[in-house]
């Protein structure tokens, strides 16, 4: 018999003995499941936000009682890493920690997905072929521009620019 994620050898789901399970879906859940945990790694992630003030501008409107709650929890969780500002060190930057960075894959599929299902979709097409055809690639490419400080849209150093450059040399 097939063992499914979310169940023991014996076929019954495993608790912990605070009664929840040890289902690693479960596990990704508690830790980042709610949409604005993910609008906060993709802010980072694809436009290079790194604190409060940013996450509070993105288009969602995430009230900022909530955007604090969910920074602390996923620094809790190990996600984020929060440090001063060294462009303004009155200021907090809060950083994708490796754990965090792991979730770049995460947000690659979904973001294929959303601009598949969705037809009203704000992706550009031409990005996410591009992602299609080489998926492992441009997540590497995501996730050293994400350690080096960078983003995928933002910035002359984004991984856009540099992938825009590359082409445009190549002929």
């Amino acid at each position: 018999m097939a063992v499914g994620p979310c169940e023991s050898t014996e076929g019954s789901p495993v608790k912990r003995a605070s009664g929840r399970s040890h289902c690693p879906i479960n596990f990704g859940l508690e830790a980042f499941g709610d949409p604005w945990s993910l609008l906060v790694v993709r802010d980072i992630v694809y436009f290079g936000k790194r604190t409060f003030a940013e996450f509070l501008a993105s288009e969602e409107a995430i009230a900022p009682s909530v955007l604090a709650a969910r920074l602390e929890r996923m620094t809790t969780a190990g996600i984020l890493r929060r440090s001063p500002d060294l462009a303004d060190r009155r200021r907090v930057r809060y950083d994708l920690t490796e754990r965090g960075l792991a979730l770049i894959p995460v947000l690659v599929e979904l973001a294929e997905w959303g601009a598949t299902t969705d037809p009203a979709t704000g992706a550009p097409a031409d990005w996410i072929a591009l992602v299609r055809a080489d998926k492992a690639g441009m997540v590497a490419r995501y996730t050293e521009a994400v350690r080096e400080g960078r983003s995928v849209f933002v910035g002359d150093d984004s991984v856009a620019a540099r992938v825009a450059a590359a082409r445009a040399a190549t002929g």
